[in-house]
């Protein structure tokens, strides 16, 4: 079977490809219940743990601990592997968390939907989604964790870049050869990204990236639920001492409340009661939904101004104004509050269209990608500038060498890796590698803003270390003389969007292989 699947801060989707049509897969939740998502959620007693529908079940129990969001740990700026996630009283890397909810999902997917059978070896081949803006370590993790779960990955794309085959599946007609290029405006359950997407027939071309790692639905939810607090007249003050629990409890109803919005909607109630208990002041309180729009305003203003960088290019390179192009497509979950819409048409026009299935647009556009048949090409990019810190001047300072910038093509599967090398003589014992991918460089060209350092990587110059490896962390960098050994460095982005570094001894034939992010 071949999927494509949407692992998403809130709720993950998953389509598949059949016969030329690509249906959202439903699954069966613990009331027996069709729902088209499994929920992103996990949940802790004593040790044991559950995911998705099983985990929502116990989420009322207190001896559960019920972890959301989990998805936004891979989006930090120091996420790896390795980073330990505390859920109840238990502590994993996330890398093993996400490895245990996918499996999860796979077998909700071959034992709890409504998945077509026929011809079914039991195979999962998938695409899978990552935020435009994901660093390296968001990229490695997650397609690790999905090869672990027994997913057979045959891709990564970006968010966006998935949302365009979804558009062109369902809008072919307004791609004219005056009108090329949509914008797709993203808005998910906890990242915001924008691409600027060139068509040509079924080529696209994902020419630009901009977005947000940290802006999402879940604020949102945030923002209504301090409304109702206000509402209850509950001070700050006390608002720290509330439980955990509880405040799950009311961002739950909150999130429901704000899925439930429509066009027509005048009020918002929220049953403090119930989230609360004897801590509420009030059995319930009303919000006028006029007053929640008004408090979302800046959040949608943030995702305008995060997508200007993609209307620039689009106005300055690509031959387009921005009245001219077949649409801004809007998609992602969050996408559906109906300010959203309403905030972008008055600031865009009719060129705006919502998805009509926007929490799974992303996963149809990944199903019609996975479909050999479909005979859609894409061309990404890696959306974020890569490079490494080096001394300069003998030691006296630290300089940046930019590798690859952000609209640097990722390859195809059935293409070369992009590569760029750097060769030169080796003047210490050791090479100390810090490298860093930023969305941005100031006009000094130094990283500034959303910036993710990995791990260092050291690598022995001095061919005398070279059976320590596992103590050059402790050595003490020294020059060597004048004549250090010939090193090449080769860059590789592979057609997963990771960056794969290979550093040789020409002279020696001795080498190694980092995988950024691992």
């Amino acid at each position: 079977m071949r999927l494509g699947i949407d692992f998403g801060t809130t709720r993950t989707v998953v389509a598949c490809c059949d016969r030329g049509n690509y249906p959202v897969v439903s699954f069966q939740d613990a009331a027996g219940d069709t729902v088209d998502f499994y929920p992103s959620v996990a949940a802790e007693r004593r040790g044991e743990l559950r995911f998705g529908f099983d985990a929502l079940a116990v989420a009322s129990d207190p001896e559960w601990t019920v972890l959301r969001s989990f998805k936004r740990v891979l989006s930090g700026p120091r996420a790896s592997p390795d980073v330990e996630v505390e859920i109840g009283g238990t502590k994993l890397r996330v890398l093993d968390l996400l490895t245990l909810f996918l499996r999860s999902l796979r077998d909700a997917v071959l034992n709890r939907s409504n998945r077509p059978k026929k011809n079914d070896d039991g195979r999962l081949i998938s695409v899978v989604a990552t935020p435009a803006n994901a660093h390296g370590s968001q990229r490695f993790v997650t397609l690790d964790a999905f090869r672990r779960a027994g997913f057979e990955v045959i891709a990564l794309l970006n968010e966006p870049s998935a949302a365009g085959f979804e558009y062109t599946h369902r809008h072919r007609s307004t791609i004219t050869s005056k009108r090329e290029h949509i914008v797709v405006y993203d808005l998910g359950g906890g990242t915001f990204d924008a691409s600027l997407v060139h068509m040509t027939g079924r080529s696209h071309d994902a020419v630009t990236t901009a977005g947000l790692n940290h802006l999402g639905g879940d604020d949102f939810d945030a923002a209504l639920a301090s409304m109702a607090l206000d509402a209850g007249k509950i001070e700050k003050i006390e608002r720290e001492g509330l439980p955990a629990r509880a405040l799950a409890a009311l961002a739950d109803q909150c999130r429901e409340a704000k899925e439930r919005l429509n066009p027509n909607s005048r009020r918002i109630v929220i049953d403090l009661e119930a989230c609360l208990g004897d801590l509420s002041p009030a059995r319930e309180v009303t919000i006028a939904t006029s007053d929640y729009y008004d408090r979302c305003v800046p959040l949608v203003e943030s995702t305008i101004t995060a997508m200007q960088p993609v209307i620039a290019r689009l106005d300055a390179g690509a031959g387009e104004a921005l009245a001219d192009i077949a649409g801004i497509y809007v998609v992602g979950g969050a996408s559906s509050l109906p300010i959203v819409a309403r905030t972008l048409r008055e600031r865009f026009g009719r060129r705006v269209h919502r998805s009509p299935y926007p929490s799974a647009a992303i996963a149809i556009g990944l199903a019609i990608a996975v479909d050999e048949d479909a005979g859609f090409e894409l061309s990404d990019r890696l959306s974020r500038h890569f490079g490494v810190f080096r001394e300069g001047s003998g030691g006296d300072e630290v300089v940046f060498d930019p590798i690859f910038d952000r609209e640097a093509r990722i390859p195809s599967s059935r293409e070369a890796p992009v590569v760029s090398r750097r060769v030169y003589r080796a003047a210490h014992n050791v090479g100390r590698y810090r490298f860093v991918e930023c969305a941005a460089l100031d006009r000094l060209g130094v990283p500034h803003g959303d910036i993710t350092a990995f791990n260092e990587v050291v690598f022995p110059f001095d061919r005398r270390l070279r059976d320590r490896a596992a103590e050059l962390g402790g050595v003490t960098v020294e020059r060597m003389g004048n004549e250090g050994p010939l090193i090449e460095e080769q860059y590789a982005i592979t057609s997963h969007g990771i960056v794969e570094v290979t550093i040789t001894d020409v002279e020696a034939g001795y080498r190694r292989v980092y995988q950024v992010g691992a």
